[in-house]
């Protein structure tokens, strides 16, 4: 049993609350860690040490910044094996899945190290007679992060990766599912030279939630979660005064057409639907073959693949195909859903709810489902399972399809597999989500774009990381100048001035 810390001032801090949080090992089942669970006075400490250390921080020219973030790359790619051991044995994903983790949250840190080009802001000489105007990005101050339990390296990197190099101070509050990978990230941040006091661990469960959302020094908020959570965080950080991102749940549906390579959709379905036991807000959740034909053909390509997928711990190699769910608690909501979709008349394909892992009958692993004949008024077709269940919508149409996703109140993100050049661009057009792939099954885009769903997937206007990232972590400020000539005569003081 080994008790966790907070990281403040540079240095890992035991919590004063007397309160914990079990950390589990997803695959025995058994609690290895205890994370403490912040008050309000040591979010006020956190706060207030952030608030005196950012003004020297944001004074730093901004390249000098960035090399802070060139540093941190190599030493995510020095310590790449340590941070993902860390984080499978406390989410329970494979190893080489853990890796891609932390990949995706290192290019975001990459895409940062040019930060500073796009914080140059915008000038314009001569505007009107004798006067210059020009703008410029500045950080907010003290930004903060609650991030979720599915990504412990990536998102919290997405967050305070290019919030740090805006100049910002940042107040991380991760998962209390699995807390010890952003707290290495905050030790590495220190040794690749971030100065002590800009990036603050604080590990919490609602009360420091609500201290962050209400405290005044703290003035902008990026948050990844469920739906419910964000729509609350994103309610109250805004009723604070406080700029606020949340993306919350999914609910992907890939639309197969009867031209589609069969194999390469079904290989992709998979992935994209079992892969990390399903935990994932990208997950392909729902299979949306167009015609009976194609339908029959898809299951028939699927049932055998689903059926030799390998489950087990990351312990056990490379060739394991997923791992346990995080808790129990996640595992029993996963099974009942499963059997919402058998009662409400769904074809389960594939049955998973028998799975048994020899020696680790106490770890939280869910077998493989695969549902077909799924129609939208069934819980599994309407709720986030987040496990690995792939339920089958068949569709009469292409029409019918792309209904089904503009539909839904989920709005993260899609996919085609088709040959149709004209079917491609018509439904990457009209969709009304937020990420679209073709032919791609998770389009998570690249570090130099930006992420972002749309409907009840995402609450606010900005995106996650790339340019949207650097906007939302700053604020423009317009200076309009003029140095006086001796000929102004002031006759049109009293007059809204125009650039005529």
């Amino acid at each position: 049993m080994q008790d966790l810390t907070h990281y403040i001032d540079g240095d890992h801090v035991q919590g004063g609350s007397g309160r914990f949080s079990d950390v589990y090992n997803p695959a025995t089942g058994e609690v290895q860690a205890r994370a403490p669970l912040a008050s309000r006075a040591e979010i006020d400490h956190a706060v207030e040490i952030a608030q005196a250390a950012q003004p020297k921080w944001a004074a730093t020219n901004p390249q000098r910044r960035a090399r802070v973030m060139m540093e941190f790359v190599r030493l995510l790619n020095r310590d790449m094996d340590k941070l993902a051991e860390a984080l499978s044995r406390e989410h329970g994903k494979t190893l080489p899945d853990a890796k891609g983790d932390v990949q995706r949250g290192l290019e975001v840190v990459e895409f940062c190290v040019g930060a500073p080009h796009l914080l140059k802001g915008e000038y314009t000489d001569g505007a009107g007679p004798g006067i210059d105007m020009y703008s410029m990005r500045q950080p907010l101050g003290v930004s903060a992060g609650i991030t979720p339990f599915n990504f412990p390296a990536m998102i919290p990197m997405w967050m305070f990766a290019p919030a740090i190099a805006c100049g910002n101070a940042f107040i991380l509050k991760p998962s209390e599912r699995a807390p010890s990978v952003p707290l290495m990230l905050a030790e590495l941040m220190l040794e690749a030279g971030l100065p002590k006091g800009i990036l603050q661990v604080v590990n919490g469960d609602k009360e420091a939630v609500d201290a962050i959302l209400e405290h005044e020094g703290i003035a902008s908020i990026g948050f990844v979660g469920s739906t419910p959570i964000a729509e609350y965080i994103y309610g109250k950080g805004c009723a604070h005064g406080k700029r606020v991102q949340c993306f919350g749940g999914a609910k992907n549906h890939m639309i197969v057409m009867p031209d589609a390579d069969m194999e390469q959709a079904a290989d992709a379905l998979v992935g994209a639907g079992y892969g990390a036991a399903g935990e994932r807000c990208m997950a392909i959740s729902v299979a949306v073959p167009v015609g009976e034909e194609t339908a029959d053909r898809l299951i028939a390509a699927l049932k055998p693949r689903i059926e030799s997928l390998k489950v087990g711990p990351y312990t056990s190699g490379d060739d394991v195909d997923f791992g346990p769910v995080v808790t129990a608690a996640a595992k029993e909501n996963i099974l009942n859903l499963v059997q919402s979709g058998v009662d409400a008349g769904a074809e389960l394909v594939v049955d998973g709810r028998d799975f048994r892992l020899q020696g680790y009958e106490d770890g939280f692993f869910v077998g493989a489902h695969l549902f077909d004949r799924v129609t939208p008024d069934m819980d599994i077709y309407r709720k986030e399972i987040f496990g690995p269940v792939l339920s089958t919508v068949r569709a009469g149409s292409y029409e019918e399809a792309l209904k089904l996703a503009m539909d839904h109140e989920m709005g993260n993100g899609t996919a085609i597999f088709t040959r149709d050049g004209d079917a491609a661009r018509d439904f990457a057009n009209r969709v009304n989500v937020g990420m679209v792939g073709i032919n791609v099954p998770i389009p998570v885009p690249v570090a130099y774009h930006t992420f972002g769903g749309w409907k009840r997937s995402a609450f606010g206007d900005v995106n996650q990381h790339g340019p949207e990232g650097v906007r939302f972590w700053t604020k423009i400020k317009t200076i309009t100048q003029r140095w006086p000539d001796g000929s102004a005569d002031g006759s049109n003081a009293f007059i809204i001035p125009t650039m005529g």
